[in-house]
């Protein structure tokens, strides 16, 4: 075998390694195949549960619908270590506080979820004081 078979051979080996590591990681971060970025919805209630470890933090919050009936809303949050990051910390929502958000509805069938959401207090103001409420624009 010469010495350019066996680099192809190692460069290809190489690639197919690569592939096969990143790949899973890829479609693990992709929330479109879970949520559907088409539904978005509005929901506002009362925080129940923050979950925040790894490896993506949870809300659980009960909301009233029109006819009086309340459900409980599962939120698909971060990774907490980027939370912490912009200032989050368990204590951040706690049990009975008022939140609104807007965010990609679950494509499971039956299913109460959403993701990748906007979320700010009741009054509008920011969940953190100080932080910013920016509203998503197309560049």
């Amino acid at each position: 075998m010469n010495i350019r078979r066996t680099l192809t051979a190692l460069a290809a080996a190489a690639v197919a390694g690569l592939m096969v590591l990143v790949l899973p990681v890829l479609a693990h971060h992709a929330s479109t195949p879970f949520y559907d970025p088409e539904n978005v919805i509005d929901l506002e209630g009362s925080v129940t549960r923050f979950v925040f470890r790894n490896p993506h933090a949870f809300l659980f919050i009960d909301v009233t619908d029109e006819s009086g009936e309340v459900s409980e809303w599962q939120v698909e949050l971060g990774a907490p270590v980027g939370l912490r990051r912009i200032g989050w910390t368990p204590e951040t929502l706690p049990i009975g506080m008022e939140v609104k958000m807007t965010g990609r509805r679950s494509r499971a069938e039956g299913s109460q979820g959403v993701c990748c959401v906007r979320m700010t207090r009741a009054d509008g103001s920011p969940v953190l004081e100080g932080g910013a409420v920016r509203e998503r624009t197309q560049d």
